[in-house]
């Protein structure tokens, strides 16, 4: 694919940040003329509480509502389609996704299936179909500082029946709205939180040193690293540092808002089969993945890697530039230690007589194409064995 000499940059998306933030959540609904909300959301966030927090709001103002909690960890193609029949039936005139990646997808999805026929899988890459009538107003409230669904154009969806991650992406499903309250997130356990701030960190790396960089994503990106660098340790380590998690949400958003322009690369590749076949969470294979891709990235784009090093307060004043650049690698392992996430594949429990698959499913992903350095099925098989 060829790099354009031109590049363009938009964020359509509205972003309300803030304590207390969810309160606005009714006066977003009704802005848009809109009375019945479809909350696609997930059992855990209904057990704490967390969608109570929303629903009040909504109740205050007279707004009716449907609560749909059955997305799961890397949400398959029928509960995607089941979600969205039941929001038809429902009448539902707005979407609203609460929870992680996951359900702020979901709701994408239903989005799309409100004003198109047919399953989910019809409008994903090579389904066949295309996004082209206007969808019900989506607004996302994330409750994970990881994804950055909240404002990208992307609806990750696992096929069942292949066990392939794959995805619609489109702009027309970009969220209208986001909002961003720390207080919906500040609770998270750390055994969730480290995994869903090492997602924010590989979004924005891989966005900062992949072919379809830019100088606008590359000040998001960078100002995303640094965030996560000084303040992922904190907001895990209890459930009241407000600030610290605040500042994962604006990370976790800012480097969504880069990589739905430029696209990831191999990190994503490789991880989207990792946890379609085995149901790893997203936010552990790109962990386990990451330096080892950086590695390996290195040669092919050294500036950029040394920025991501220097960025987490690594000495990066050495002649050696190969060893300032190895520094973000690093960096990354030694976060992944103080937080107690899994460096290894065979740790998650994949075997190893399985890379092969995954190798093959990695290089159908359109991510190996903006990666820095050329790859080939051997490269990264080799990736994955040194992952292993």
């Amino acid at each position: 694919m060829a790099i354009p000499d031109t590049f363009q940059f938009r964020v359509p998306t509205r972003i309300i940040n803030g304590v207390g933030a969810v309160d606005k959540t009714a006066e977003e609904v009704r802005g848009f003329g809109c009375r019945r909300v479809f909350i696609v959301t997930d059992k855990g966030l209904v057990s704490a509480g967390i969608v109570d927090r929303v629903t009040e709001v909504l109740k205050k103002a007279g707004l009716e509502f449907r609560i749909f909690d059955e997305v799961e960890p890397n949400p398959r193609s029928k509960t995607m389609d089941r979600a969205a029949k039941i929001c038809r039936d429902e009448k539902c005139d707005s979407v609203l996704g609460v929870g992680g990646g996951s359900p702020m997808d979901t709701a994408k999805a239903v989005g799309v299936l409100m004003s198109h026929e047919g399953s989910v899988l019809h409008y994903v890459y090579g389904g066949g179909k295309q996004v082209v009538n206007p969808l019900p107003p989506i607004i996302c409230i994330p409750t994970t500082y990881g994804t950055g669904s909240e404002v990208t154009m992307f609806s990750v969806v696992t096929d069942e029946s292949t066990k392939f991650k794959t995805a619609i992406g489109n702009p027309m499903i970009i969220p209208k709205v986001a909002i961003l309250d720390p207080m919906l997130s500040v609770a998270l356990p750390g055994h969730i939180g480290g995994p869903c701030g090492l997602d924010a960190l590989t979004h924005a790396v891989e966005s900062l040193t992949n072919l379809f960089a830019n100088p606008f994503t590359d000040a998001l990106n960078l100002h995303a690293v640094r965030l996560i660098e000084e303040n992922l340790r904190e907001a895990c380590a209890n459930d009241r540092n407000i600030e610290a998690t605040n500042n994962m949400l604006i990370a976790s958003c800012l480097a969504g808002m880069a990589f739905w322009q430029t696209r990831l690369s191999n990190v994503h590749a490789m991880s989207h089969p990792v946890s379609g076949h085995y149901d790893v969470p997203h936010g552990i294979a790109n962990a386990i993945l990451l330096p080892h891709v950086m590695e390996f990235n290195l040669i092919g784009n050294i500036p950029k890697f040394i920025q991501i090093a220097a960025a987490m307060h690594q000495d990066v004043s050495i002649p050696d530039r190969m060893e300032a650049a190895r520094r973000s690698a690093d960096a990354v392992r030694k976060l992944m230690t103080d937080l107690d996430i899994p460096q290894r594949l065979r740790d998650v429990g994949v075997p190893e007589e399985g890379i092969a698959v995954l190798a093959v499913d990695s290089m159908k992903s359109a991510n190996v194409t903006f990666n820095p350095r050329k790859t080939t099925i051997d490269d990264v098989i080799k990736v994955f064995k040194a992952a292993y």
